[in-house]
């Protein structure tokens, strides 16, 4: 990992032992000073000059785009959307993004807060214990939620949140984002109003190479048709979805004639899933079974030269994305929780994968963290869509772009920029509802583009392709981290599921169904993190 775009950052507020922030500036990349007081220490991997300083205050952002001047942490978090560190002579305060796209995690030791980018260093702090809640989470709906990482004794700073050191003690700060402060009612925005606002959006982007990776859905169409309009110096990629029919790359190369941008498809390697697999799951720091197939993608990105854009929150925005008829129908603030997270969570595979005991205990204890999580949205006019983004997008969806894309090479989100988001967000879930407020969109952007065949439309594909992710060496992969879960956690597992990894690697091909497909690779990254941190984990016996 190159930090070349966003720097690694890690550093401690409070009552410092300076023992404690030698191991962790020791444990991770290679850092240098860029502010050390006696109530905060911060270091980066690249230079990092502070966005304001005067007297005895400063403040510094490491997220792409820099504040201008010094702000309330909130409204920085919020225009930003970056982590930082401020201090006014008075208390010292760490915040996140107002989303928390770029991640911040801490321990605590005595008076004192030690935080990093990277949950690996910090590790260098504390006891190695398991969080089966967070990996209840991982497996069953592939994010973990609000503050858990896998690891009991590390927890990520969630969006809109501040670490503050005052009167001699730490201490959590949790504020509402603007569109909880401000309730976005109905304002009757026009299609034709959303994309002269992504037009406002792109004004920003003047000058810079883009690189737009169209699939065949909605957002990246709508991105790539305005970044033609604005007549930017854009390109287009796609790569395959690993969803067995690559339609996505067939209608992409359509888009992109129409549009007239040059296409490039990002080929794979069915022998090489299994190191990518690897590759992405350490460098997710083991968060989610997400974005394997990202991998070849991302790698070529970083060599591209290009900022990438990127449909980051684009589904949830404007189209109700893994909004189900059964939340917009619910009459009870429990119905339209339990419906939502219905939709976030894996469905049923074709056969019990959890035993009895294992799968009732994680179904009440996702649930728990779920209404935890996303308790502030309960009764918002938007609670639908803002549960599926402070939930499934920060922590699974936008991983691949902040952690696979970044470091290494810039990218940006217009989905999310403030204007944008506010408009987007503004707009009542019934007039979003099957997409038809989107394709009115689309239709205003580029009618011609509009027109063309959809992901989120065909359902049935053009033709069957291999699956990387069930082919022979996938199939090894996984199976020897399934073998795993079965030395080391047996009671995880139904006695079916035992069954079949007792039948070898080639009994995996019955698992070829999307829900199938996804509760192997949440369970195969579990058995790759037993087996990365076997040496250090002293006890992994289950709560059930």
């Amino acid at each position: 990992m190159q930090f070349n775009v966003r720097p690694y950052v890690c550093g401690a507020l409070g009552r410092i032992d300076t023992a404690m922030l030698g191991k962790l500036t020791a444990a991770g990349p290679k850092v240098r000073p860029a502010l050390q007081t006696p109530e905060a220490a911060l270091f980066s991997s690249t230079p990092l000059p502070p966005y304001h300083r005067a007297g005895g205050g400063f403040a510094f952002s490491w997220g792409e785009r820099k504040p201008a001047g010094p702000d309330d942490w909130m409204a920085v978090a919020e225009t930003y959307e970056t982590p930082g560190l401020i201090g006014d002579g008075r208390r010292v305060t760490l915040h996140t993004g107002a989303l928390g796209l770029v991640d911040v995690y801490y321990v605590r030791h005595g008076d004192a807060v030690y935080f990093s980018s990277l949950i690996q260093p910090l590790l260098s702090l504390v006891p190695i214990e398991i969080d089966w809640a967070a990996w209840a989470s991982i497996i069953q709906a592939t994010f973990p939620m609000g503050e858990a990482t896998p690891y009991t004794e590390v927890k990520r700073l969630p969006g809109s949140s501040a670490l503050v050191f005052e009167h001699d003690r730490p201490m959590i700060e949790r504020r509402l984002p603007r569109w909880l402060r401000t309730e976005p009612y109905e304002a009757w925005i026009s299609p034709h109003e959303i994309v002269e606002l992504l037009h406002d959006v792109y004004a920003g982007y003047e000058g810079r190479k883009l690189l737009v990776p169209v699939s065949g859905g909605y957002d990246s169409r709508l991105l790539a048709s305005v970044a033609k309009a604005r007549g930017a110096d854009v390109e287009s990629w796609t790569t395959s979805p690993d969803d067995g029919t690559d339609t996505d790359i067939a209608f992409a190369q359509s888009i992109t004639r129409e549009l007239g941008i040059p296409h490039r498809v990002i080929t794979q390697d069915a022998a090489d899933y299994p190191a990518d697999a690897v590759d992405v799951a350490r460098r997710l720091e083991y968060l989610t079974p997400h974005h394997a197939w990202y991998a070849p993608f991302a790698k070529e990105v970083h060599g591209s030269g290009r900022m990438l854009i990127d449909g980051l929150a684009g589904g949830p925005l404007l189209k109700n994305f893994m909004v189900s008829g059964a939340a917009l129908e619910a009459r009870t603030q429990a119905e339209r929780s339990a419906a939502v997270l219905r939709s976030l969570s894996l469905g049923a595979p074709s056969q019990p994968f959890l035993s009895k005991a294992a799968a009732e205990w994680m179904e009440e204890t996702v649930r728990e963290q779920f209404l935890a999580a996303t308790s502030m949205l309960h009764g918002h006019r938007a609670e639908l869509p803002l549960s599926v983004l402070h939930t499934r997008t920060v922590r699974g969806i936008a991983r691949s772009v902040v952690n696979l894309v970044g470091p290494e090479a810039s990218f940006a989100a217009p989905f999310i920029h403030p204007g944008f988001f506010d408009a987007a967000l503004s707009v009542g879930v019934a007039r979003k509802d099957k997409g038809r407020f989107y394709r009115e969109v689309l239709h205003a952007a580029n009618p011609r583009v509009a027109a063309l065949p959809s992901t989120n439309v065909v359902k049935q594909p053009l033709r069957r392709v291999p699956l990387r992710s069930t082919a022979v060496p996938a199939r090894n992969y996984s199976h020897r981290m399934l073998e795993t879960l079965v030395s080391r956690v047996p009671s995880l597992l139904s006695d079916e599921l035992h069954e079949v990894i007792a039948g070898g690697p080639d009994a995996l091909t019955r698992f070829n169904g999307w829900n199938d497909r996804f509760w192997v690779r949440g369970l195969v990254l579990f058995g790759l993190w037993l087996s990365d941190f076997e040496n250090d984990l002293s006890d992994v016996a289950p709560p059930f």
